[in-house]
């Protein structure tokens, strides 16, 4: 694939990272509802979250709510530093 003049030349890295279940179950369905891969996918999350904007769309938001009740993910932002893994 050529490069483009807004192409950005990364190196990328393999990682181990564990996250809840039906957490990565609904950020893989919406990585296939927009044709992107997971690694993609989290990569936009993360950056658009350093600057404090948000990733998603209404409509996809929509769409993530949907994919969250299918799944049964009911965790919220408040919940993120009170996980404690079952054993």
């Amino acid at each position: 694939m050529p490069e483009t003049k807004n192409t950005v030349e990364i190196e990328r890295i393999q990682t181990g990272v564990r996250m809840e279940k039906r957490l990565i179950k609904v950020l893989k369905a919406v990585a296939e509802l927009k044709d992107m891969s997971l690694g993609d996918l989290l990569e936009g999350i993360v950056l658009h979250a350093f600057e404090g904007k948000s990733a998603f769309s209404a409509q996809t938001l929509k769409e993530i709510d949907q994919f969250k009740k299918i799944y049964g993910l009911t965790l919220r932002a408040a919940d993120s530093h009170h996980l404690k893994e079952r054993r």
